[in-house]
């Protein structure tokens, strides 16, 4: 009984058990070759696709930056070329105002909430960090 179990083991048992597909040469080139393309080679085909869209989201954000910095160039030349422009940007962005005048600020409920948020954020105690002269007086 045991002879015959591990006659189903030997390698002509196993040949004959495998299915004519198998047994074609050129079909298990084609596997072993697929198997290396998509997981055993250093370029292969899954960080092929990782790197495809970290490009394109790059290019993205690269769009983006290139319209932010078209946009900060125009403000700069409007800002350099009049100082009406100048004057109505401080009164805006830094709430300046001059010595006879009232200022008044409206602040939507948005603003109001993510004023709010950054206070509570700001105002979050830290925990104490000991510092090395405390630790030592414990010991």
């Amino acid at each position: 009984m045991k002879e015959d179990f591990w006659q189903r083991f030997t390698l002509a048992a196993l040949r004959d058990r495998m299915p004519s597909w198998m047994k074609n040469k050129y079909i298990l080139t084609l596997l072993v070759f697929l198997v290396w393309i998509i997981l055993l080679d250093p370029n292969n085909l899954i960080s092929r696709v990782r790197e495809v869209k970290t490009r394109n989201r790059l290019e993205r954000e690269k769009e983006y930056y290139m319209g932010r910095i078209e946009e900060d160039r125009r403000k700069l030349n409007e800002l350099r070329t009049s100082n009406e422009n100048l004057e109505k940007y401080a009164r805006e962005q830094y709430r300046m105002k001059r010595p006879d005048e009232d200022l008044f600020i409206i602040v939507t409920p948005e603003q109001e909430r993510k004023i709010r948020r950054e206070r509570k954020v700001s105002e979050t105690p830290k925990p104490a960090r000991r510092q090395a002269s405390e630790k030592s007086s414990r010991k």
